[in-house]
């Protein structure tokens, strides 16, 4: 089973133990999936940012290092807001930023935010924008 997404909670039922699956509520500091890559999310008080903890093949070839900053917001009534970055191979040090916004589910295990940002070609602005949809997934606690 998927690590730290179900715990396991043994029940007796008629004399016998059986199993049964509960999603487990994601904690503060925990590892989470994004595209490929495994995230690390750090919260303090309604503060939230998510960090590469594994950048994928590619981010890394875009600069993305463990460590690197994805998203910095607030988490209020459940709806996560703030700053998300895009990188690329061309302009590495100069991440393009742009707001995005979401829910958490029901679960806490997962985050969906969306935003609209402009569409850059070799750093350039191109006049055109684009939606992007930012999905994270609870893996496990770090």
């Amino acid at each position: 089973m998927f690590a730290g997404m179900v715990r396991r909670i043994a029940l007796l039922a008629g004399g016998m133990f059986a199993l049964a699956f509960m999603p487990v509520a994601a904690v503060a500091d925990s590892c989470w999936v994004h595209n490929g890559s495994l995230m690390r999310l750090k919260a303090s008080g309604n503060q939230r940012a998510f960090y590469y903890e594994y950048p994928r093949q590619t981010m890394r070839g875009a600069g993305v290092t463990h460590g690197t900053l994805l998203f910095n917001g607030s988490n209020v009534g459940g709806r996560y807001s703030g700053t998300a970055r895009v990188f690329s191979k061309y302009c590495p040090t100069t991440p393009l930023e742009y707001y995005v916004e979401g829910p958490v589910d029901r679960s806490q295990t997962r985050v969906t935010m969306r935003g609209r940002r402009e569409v850059m070609e070799r750093c350039q602005p191109t006049g055109r924008t684009t939606n992007d949809t930012l999905v994270f997934t609870y893996s496990h606690q770090c």
